[in-house]
């Protein structure tokens, strides 16, 4: 057998030791299988691997930006252009990449919306650092100035913004403000339907005095199969589950629901048993303790009141048969977060034993009936006309599971936007003209500031020219045209709302065509990334295996 062969590579970096029988072996150090870029080398990399994911998502910015489809290692087909949700499915390795998916998810959590346009704003961020740094400009400095054009963009922005006055008798502002987020999805045909949906479920929930809206209580389910447009808004709760007999009551009016945490079943010992009977009177014995322990539970339930059952766990077909003689309509297998929705919703209380049921502890609701779809055994539950109107579902369908979901995240991104609008009123306007507006400001300042600072703050106007030339390029304009028309206009006019045209509506006035989007989500996505930028600038040095292949 030949011996195994030594890289001399390895050898310069091992050193020789010697066990307790005097036999010699090689320690090898982890240098060995590592591999290291320093300074501008690792800038290069890092910036090369960040713009790499951002100028993915770059095709997807605007109204008519293109769709990604995403396929799963298990075949599962997503089809989507929010960058949240694009960078969420794809599998990035590069460590800095993954920074990126981490600011869209940021700006997702934050905002709602935005989560393209703030990585394609880092992607040119970094490009523009990167024409700095071959120039010989120290990476603080960069960084430096890039914080400096981003505080004169923060403050621009408040000066442009315009109040958007709404009020619960007033929602138009609030439609509007939606209609133009969901204007880039799938669903933009029904916008002005689904704003409606998204506005309404927002405002249903809000705490107006607090300026405060609590998502929990919007819970979004869909259902494949119907139109689009069957979208609906309950207000009260719909959930996937059905009579748990196919002869018991569809539709209950005034219903007084016990909501149970406690099974339909004869009590276990929490220890291990074995139960041996001989006679067919100990079995009879047995069946007559077991009935009277249904019985019992079922009597509970109606002596509280209740004319219906929703239950956490499942019921043999004993207690069903039982409920359905006693006419006690029952649902089974209902999961622990729908049922604390159903009790908020019907001001009802959690019941953990059967033993502890009483009227005051049951919840309310107007209706309670059963939804059919098609020609498909499919049934779903709806809780309608509750006390506590604040719980409310928004139910979407769709031809295909893909539509559901892509209907669902795009719905949530215009609930995201209508709550940031009852949180701060003050808006600016889309299209590109914001930023364009920021740049001409910054280079202003760029020129009254002195030392290398100032180039970095040219670099970052020309960065956020980035969106505007986006939007164009992907509405089949030409981008530099379009961009020098639009900042001719805004420097000869003063008007900061005039932006790109994407929609081909013959002006560059968003204020007339109503595109918009919140102040604050604006100044989150220059703020966010900013700070990722500068992160990535101060790494100069990069230590990595080399099977991870950094370069």
């Amino acid at each position: 057998m030949a011996a195994p062969q030594i890289d001399q590579n390895m050898l310069q970096n091992a050193q020789m030791a010697y066990d307790e029988y005097g036999q010699p072996f090689i320690i090898l150090r982890d240098q060995g299988q590592q591999q290291r870029l320093k300074g501008l080398e690792a800038h290069k990399a890092n910036i090369l691997a960040a713009r790499t994911v951002a100028n993915i998502l770059r095709s997807s910015l605007g109204p008519r930006g293109m769709d990604k489809m995403i396929v799963d290692p298990d075949g599962t087909v997503t089809v989507t252009n929010d960058g949240a949700t694009i960078l969420q499915k794809m599998d990035v390795q590069h460590q800095i990449g993954k920074l990126l998916v981490e600011l869209s998810a940021s700006q997702d959590d934050e905002i709602g919306d935005g989560t393209t346009g703030v990585v394609v704003l880092a992607g040119a961020l970094l490009e523009e650092a990167e024409k700095l740094l071959e120039k010989g400009i120290h990476p603080i400095r960069v960084a430096r100035g890039f914080e400096a054009a981003a505080g004169v963009c923060t403050k621009r922005l408040d000066e442009i913004a315009d109040r958007w006055e709404w009020s619960p008798d007033n929602l138009d502002p609030l439609l509007r403000t939606a209609e133009t987020t969901l204007g880039s999805k799938i669903i933009n045909r029904f916008k002005k339907q689904m704003a409606a949906i998204a506005v309404n479920a927002v405002v249903s929930v809000a705490d107006l005095e607090r300026k405060d809206v609590n998502f929990d209580l919007i819970k979004v389910d869909g259902k494949v199969g119907g139109k689009l447009e069957d979208t609906m808004l309950v207000e009260g709760i719909v959930i996937d589950k059905e009579m748990s007999h196919p002869q018991m009551q569809k539709r209950i009016e005034d219903a007084k629901i016990a909501i149970l945490t406690c099974p339909f079943e004869p009590p276990k010992p929490k220890t291990k048993h074995k139960l041996d009977i001989t006679t067919a009177e100990a079995y009879e014995k047995l069946y007559e303790d077991e009935q009277k322990y249904f019985q019992t539970m079922v009597k509970q339930v109606k002596d509280s009141g209740a004319n219906l059952v929703i239950c956490q766990w499942g019921f043999d077909d004993e207690a069903n048969h039982l409920l359905l003689a006693n006419q006690l309509p029952a649902v089974r297998w209902v999961g622990g977060v729908e049922l604390e929705l159903i009790a908020i919703a019907t001001n009802g209380r959690i019941v953990p034993r059967f033993s502890e049921l009483a009227p005051e502890k049951l919840g309310n609701a107007g209706l309670v009936r059963e939804l059919e779809f098609g020609t498909t055994n499919d049934r779903m539950m709806v809780i309608e006309k509750c006390p506590n109107t604040r719980t409310v579902t928004v139910f979407v369908r769709g031809g295909n599971q893909m539509v559901v979901d892509e209907a669902k995240r795009s719905l949530h991104d215009a609930m995201c936007v209508t709550r940031n609008l009852i949180i701060d009123n003050r808006i600016v306007y889309g299209g590109g003209s914001a930023e364009i507006a920021c740049s001409l400001a910054i280079r202003d300042e760029a020129d009254k500031t002195s030392g290398q600072e100032q180039y970095a703050m040219r670099a970052f106007a020309d960065a956020l020219e980035a969106v505007p030339i986006a939007l164009a390029e992907n509405s089949g304009l030409s981008a530099i045209e379009t961009l020098s028309e639009v900042k001719a206009a805004q420097v000869a006019t003063g008007k900061p709302f005039l932006g790109v045209d994407c929609m081909s509506r013959d002006t560059m006035d968003m204020k007339e065509q109503m595109v918009f989007e919140t102040l604050i989500g604006k100044q989150q996505q220059v703020q966010l990334a900013t700070q990722l930028v500068r992160m990535i600038l101060k790494i100069d040095d990069v230590i990595a295996p080399k099977e991870l292949s950094y370069q």
